[in-house]
């Protein structure tokens, strides 16, 4: 009796039906997206230039060990007080800040504040000290530029426009918040450190923190001086990017609260700060 011989299964449709199964699969499933913070990191520095140490005054620091805790210029603080004592480094010798005249009636509302300023006057070493940015003098150097701009060599003629440009900013700044005003010195920043165990809510509750302080002295100072806050300022600039006007806002504020957050390269795992 003859074998019969076995048919063979016809896989012809079956690249299909895995491409529709993968379309499928594309289509309908979730893929988690990782959480970040949006930072803007500075260039690099050239091998051949020595970066200037920036005074103790000027640097707010703050780190986090491996228990979570946090030590804030040396001192442990609770996480919830740690937005308000930000604030007080970036007001620091606030008295020529536009918005934050320091007063008895500020000292009252914010104790921290009192730290800024002693009874005599003079300023507190703790704090950075404020620079005055002064009209006069600033049209003085747009001035000064204008005639660079014109003389200089093809090949530099870039880097000096953006240094007049800075200069022209710095007049308009003055115009909008109606007078001269004080800017944080160049090397002021606020200093992040943890440890590597440090746990990534921790880490994300400390950069909130940070940044709200920022955040909220912005709105204040755009509510006070433009009707409305830093916030609704980005979101019309945002939506319009042609809108000069709403840009120099924008760019007064942040002359006063610029948004200067580091991070400092993580310690050994297990490392203790107090």
């Amino acid at each position: 009796m003859a074998r019969r011989e076995l048919q063979e299964i016809n896989a012809g449709s079956m690249a299909d039906i895995a491409f529709l199964l993968l379309i499928f699969w594309l289509v309908t499933t979730t893929i988690e997206s990782d959480m970040g913070i949006k930072r803007q990191l500075p260039p690099p520095v050239p091998p051949d230039i020595d970066v200037p140490q920036a005074k103790e005054q000027n640097v707010f620091n703050v780190k986090v060990n491996f228990l979570d805790l946090l030590l804030v210029e040396g001192q442990p603080l609770d996480i919830q007080e740690l937005k308000n004592k930000t604030k007080s480094f970036l007001i620091a010798t606030g008295d020529g800040v536009i918005s934050h005249q320091i007063g008895t009636e500020e000292i009252g509302k914010n104790r921290d504040v009192i730290l800024i300023t002693g009874a005599n006057g003079k300023t507190n070493a703790a704090f950075p000290e404020r620079e005055w940015v002064r009209k006069a003098e600033v049209k003085l150097k747009i001035a000064e530029y204008e005639q660079i701009v014109i003389i200089a060599e093809e090949k530099n003629k870039d880097a000096f426009r953006k240094v007049l440009k800075s200069w022209k900013d710095k007049l308009t700044t003055i115009t909008l918040l109606g007078g001269d005003y004080k800017q944080l010195p160049a090397s002021a920043l606020i200093s992040m450190q943890n440890d590597n165990n440090t746990t990534y809510n921790t880490y994300l509750q400390v950069q909130n923190e940070l940044q709200s302080a920022v955040n909220e002295l912005r709105d204040e100072l755009a509510l006070s001086k433009f009707g409305v806050s830093y916030r609704a300022l980005e979101e019309v600039y945002g939506k319009n990017k042609q809108d000069k006007a709403t840009l120099e806002k924008i760019t007064a504020v942040r002359a006063l609260y610029p948004q200067r957050i580091s991070e400092a390269e993580p310690r050994d795992a297990g490392a203790t700060y107090y």
